[in-house]
C-alpha cells in the first residue's frame, strides 16, 4: 500500500479525532501538502545523528557553529 493511499485514511481520522469537519476541497489541499512535505520529512527521521556532538549553550538567535 502506498503512502498516498494511506493518507487518504488518515488524514480524515485525525482531523475526526479532533472534531474538525473538513469537505473535499479542504481535504485535497491538506493532501496535496501531504505529498510535498512528507518525503523530506522521512527524509530527515531517518538521518543517524548519533554520531553529533550537541553544540553546548547555543545561541538560537545565531547559525550553529
Amino acid at each position: 500500500m502506498e503512502a498516498s493511499d494511506r493518507s487518504d485514511d488518515f488524514i480524515p481520522a485525525g482531523l475526526a479525532s479532533f472534531g474538525i469537519e473538513a469537505d473535499e476541497v479542504e481535504l485535497a489541499m491538506i493532501g496535496a501538502v501531504h505529498q510535498v512535505f512528507w518525503g523530506p520529512i522521512q527524509g530527515l527521521l531517518a538521518l543517524d545523528l548519533g554520531e553529533i556532538e550537541p553544540e553546548r549553550n547555543p545561541d538560537l538567535s545565531r547559525a550553529p557553529r
